[in-house]
């Protein structure tokens, strides 16, 4: 899967990503919007990570949906 993909289908999309990250709120899905930039950027600052890993988090999420 690519990110086109999710970010054309990011309402289908958002339970997903609220299951693998809860800490996200659902107002900052909304904000998100299925941006991946901004997505890695509210992972990082919710988890106290860094970009690289939050990154690499993200790319394992986006294989792992089929």
């Amino acid at each position: 899967m690519n990110w086109n993909q999710v970010q054309g289908n990011w309402k289908q999309f958002k339970g997903a990503v609220k299951e693998k990250w809860g800490d996200i709120t659902d107002d900052e899905l909304e904000q998100i919007d299925g941006k991946r930039d901004i997505l890695v950027g509210r992972i990082q600052e919710k988890y106290g990570m860094a970009q690289e890993e939050a990154e690499r988090q993200v790319k394992a999420w986006e294989k792992a949906q089929v």
